[in-house]
């Protein structure tokens, strides 16, 4: 009599049980989607302090990740941990990217302060060898993010028609300035006025052979700072290295000297690719001794 009880009351408990388990996922679900964002970016950054002080760096990569794709203001220790994940991974640019991002907004008073100045001097030190390596072929150098491809005459000598210019030199060098113009860095991204001179902008010339670079910076409170700086073409490899760092807003152009940044530019890939592109032909051109 009770086992043929136990047998009817069966199929009830079965679907009770599923009832509960399926309420338990239910409520599990309900319980991650009812964080508002600011409390979902708050347990995503405990759980990448977790994962880095650990040492786990494909977890904290993940956890990096969402909170990347998250809407709403990140705590300047994202910064600091994007920047421990991307070193470990080796990509040295976006590493430094993120590291000077936390100083930005952290300040001398942040509690990796110390610790991200040290990491920059390291990654410099880390991308000067790198270039240093590249430039003598050594076979397990770095490779680099992006280079520039190979001259192309015909391109050139549609430079030269396009620009009505007297030479190859002189078409490369304004063709390099127009880019450089439209390619100006600035800070507020969000509404580009064209009737207002970037923050950030180059201007190229040649002088005695060297590559004159002038870097004019606008200051928020309206002035303007002007550094010229002499790139010695000699020796160097014509093949220029750059790369975008979305969370920043800007891609870089690096010096074939030291791989120190030489152009800061709008995040446009495209752009820094011709410029990059364009520049590295400047220098072959003046490696040939061709006019």
């Amino acid at each position: 009599m009770l086992s043929s009880m136990k047998k009817r009351r069966l199929p009830g408990h079965r679907v009770f049980a599923g009832l509960v388990l399926s309420s338990v996922l239910a409520l599990q679900a309900g319980f991650a989607q009812a964080l508002a964002p600011e409390h979902e970016i708050r347990r995503l950054m405990l759980a990448t302090e977790e994962a880095v002080a650990a040492e786990n760096w494909s977890e904290a990569g993940e956890y990096l990740n969402r909170l990347q794709a998250m809407e709403g203001e990140k705590p300047a220790e994202y910064y600091y941990y994007r920047g421990r994940a991307m070193l470990q991974a080796n990509h040295l640019n976006e590493a430094r990217s993120a590291l000077e991002q936390y100083i930005t907004r952290a300040g001398a008073e942040g509690t990796h302060y110390q610790q991200s100045l040290k990491l920059i001097t390291d990654i410099e030190k880390a991308s000067r060898a790198s270039v240093r390596a590249l430039a003598e072929g050594q076979a397990n150098a770095n490779e680099p993010v992006a280079v520039i491809e190979p001259a192309n005459e015909q391109d050139v000598k549609a430079l030269r028609q396009l620009y009505l210019a007297s030479s190859d030199r002189e078409a490369l060098v304004i063709h390099l300035n127009t880019l450089l113009e439209t390619a100006g860095w600035r800070r507020d991204k969000t509404v580009v006025r064209l009737d207002r001179p970037a923050d950030r902008q180059y201007q190229v010339a040649l002088d005695d052979g060297n590559i004159s670079i002038q870097d004019i910076e606008r200051n928020p409170d309206g002035t303007t700072v002007r550094r010229t700086l002499s790139l010695s073409v000699f020796g160097v490899n014509p093949q220029l290295r750059w790369d975008c760092e979305p969370v920043v807003g800007a891609c870089w152009v690096y010096d074939p000297r030291d791989g120190s940044r030489l152009f800061q530019l709008a995040e446009n890939r495209d752009q820094a690719r011709d410029i990059a592109r364009t520049l590295g032909r400047l220098i072959r051109n003046l490696q040939q001794g061709s006019s």
